[in-house]
């Protein structure tokens, strides 16, 4: 069975993993580095508002302990609560990329929240942001809500991903929006990375087993008992739902049918069988 031909494409970047992970709400930044490993994945998102403009300076930063030769930086513009916030967030993320040596790197994980107490993206302000930025040449990743309909303008406006959130952002309620994701699924040309909301691995199996295109995750092993060992246990549930997606599920039927079924075979057979 090959697994290694089934790359993730965003953009014109491929990926081996399909899951990507945070940096924020770590205990300890050994917790953070150790679960980035254990996570096997090779995107990585961070919070722009979090760092020093210049990495250098700061040696005991936790990004200065990462390989980016084998990583990718993510930036997000989380705190934006404006279109014009979320956009000078986005090109100070390609000079910290920079910085990092990553100079063709204008990724950004678009966030644009102007609710404070529930953390809802603001669908207006990232329609905004996104058309601006795509014209300046990034690779905009947008966090929204599971609109189908704001899924496709963003598409069509040249996103290179849909980022519909599972539930609400920290939450860990899990899949909240099955319907909504599977309808976003089934019209996206582009991939669908479940964003926010997912507590434990088999959330995150289900969402792929839905055919999404990858899974972002942060609070679910940041604040776990044991990170590395839950960042495993993601990186085997991606894995896992991915293959279930690939293989196809079963038909669902209402009555039960015998794993070893007795058709074409004669009535004293039967009986034979029935009195072993």
């Amino acid at each position: 069975m090959k697994t290694n031909t089934d790359k993730l494409k965003i953009g014109t970047k491929l990926f081996n993993s399909r899951l990507m992970l945070g940096t924020g709400k770590y205990k300890t930044t050994k917790d953070g580095v150790d679960s980035i490993a254990s996570s096997e994945c090779e995107i990585v998102t961070v919070a722009i508002r979090r760092l020093p403009t210049n990495l250098k300076d700061d040696t005991n930063n936790f990004l200065n302990t990462l390989d980016w030769k084998k990583l990718w930086l993510l930036p997000n513009t989380a705190g934006s609560q404006t279109a014009d916030e979320a956009i000078r967030m986005a090109f100070l993320g390609h000079e910290l990329a920079c910085q990092l040596g990553q100079e063709d790197n204008f990724f950004v994980k678009l966030e644009v929240i102007s609710d404070p107490k529930y953390l809802l993206p603001d669908p207006v302000g990232t329609l905004k942001a996104a058309e601006f930025l795509i014209k300046k040449g990034f690779t905009v990743l947008p966090y929204i809500n599971a609109d189908p309909m704001l899924a496709l303008h963003l598409e069509d406006l040249g996103c290179a991903t849909v980022m519909p959130l599972g539930s609400p952002i920290g939450s860990g309620q899990g899949l909240n929006n099955l319907a909504n994701i599977q309808i976003i699924v089934e019209n996206a040309q582009v991939p669908v990375i479940v964003d926010a909301g997912i507590g434990t691995a088999s959330e995150a199996t289900r969402a792929m087993e839905l055919g999404v295109d990858g899974v972002l995750l942060n609070t679910a092993v940041a604040q776990s008992k044991n990170p590395a060992q839950m960042a495993y246990a993601m990186n085997l549930g991606v894995k896992a739902g991915r293959l279930a997606y690939l293989a196809g599920r079963m038909d669902k039927k209402y009555y039960a049918t015998a794993s070893s079924p007795l058709a074409n075979i004669s009535p004293f057979d039967r009986l034979s069988t029935n009195s072993n």
